[in-house]
């Protein structure tokens, strides 16, 4: 599996309901991850943070509810989409699980292929190159699906590793992204670089992007990363 591809956190104490989703996902060409419990979820995100969590309120250990409150009170996980699941169908528990950060909630049981709708509609949000959307900030463009990357419309010139980064600033324009969440979201946990890996291919990307002129749109963030814009 490629790091291109999403990576989804399946938190479910039911293997059976755990394997089903996860084959399903990753015949949709997401990376999958599994927890059991929920002490076992937090460990996981904070080894690499998926891009989408799909969450079950009722888990041994730590609460589905009670992951969601502390990624919540996180900075770093303040803002990564959570569906959650449950068997709770009355209306007071799905506004308390909306109102504890939960993007969604859906109610077992579910169909898997309305589960799996829900998870892509979050990633639009997220990781729209993953859902085929063209990427554009300012003079900047970007076409996953034709691996084709554009300033001023002028075909820029990048290797691989430099197109993976240029689709993740492009996905949040402004966010300041330190070295090792660009060392996990472009080359990968399995990877072993060190931050001066991340530098020499910013580095790369900021040549290509002022090759045909214009300011350097890549900015260094002083002791913590870089962002765009």
């Amino acid at each position: 599996m490629s790091v291109d591809q999403p990576l989804i956190l399946i938190v479910e104490d039911e293997p059976a309901q755990r394997e089903v989703l996860g084959y399903n996902l990753r015949a949709e060409g997401m990376r999958v991850a599994q927890a059991a419990d929920g002490e076992m979820a937090l460990l996981l995100v904070a080894e690499e943070a998926p891009d989408v969590i799909v969450l079950d309120w009722m888990l041994p250990r730590l609460s589905g509810i009670e992951v969601c409150r502390q990624l919540r009170a996180r900075p770093e996980t303040r803002e990564l989409p959570i569906i959650m699941l449950s068997a709770r169908s009355e209306e007071v528990d799905r506004v308390r699980g909306l109102e504890i950060g939960a993007d969604d909630y859906v109610i077992k049981p579910y169909s898997v292929a309305e589960l799996i709708a829900r998870v892509r509609s979050q990633l639009r949000r997220v990781r729209p190159a993953s859902a085929g959307q063209v990427l554009t900030h300012d003079d900047i463009a970007l076409d996953a699906r034709r691996h084709l990357a554009t300033r001023a419309g002028q075909e820029l010139r990048l290797g691989p590793t430099e197109f993976r980064l240029l689709t993740t600033f492009l996905e949040r324009p402004g966010r300041v992204w330190s070295r090792a969440q660009l060392l996990d979201r472009v080359w990968g946990q399995d990877v072993c670089h060190d931050s001066r890996t991340v530098d020499v291919h910013v580095g790369r990307l900021r040549k290509a992007l002022t090759g045909h002129g214009g300011s350097d749109p890549v900015r260094t963030v002083r002791g913590v990363g870089y962002a765009l814009g």
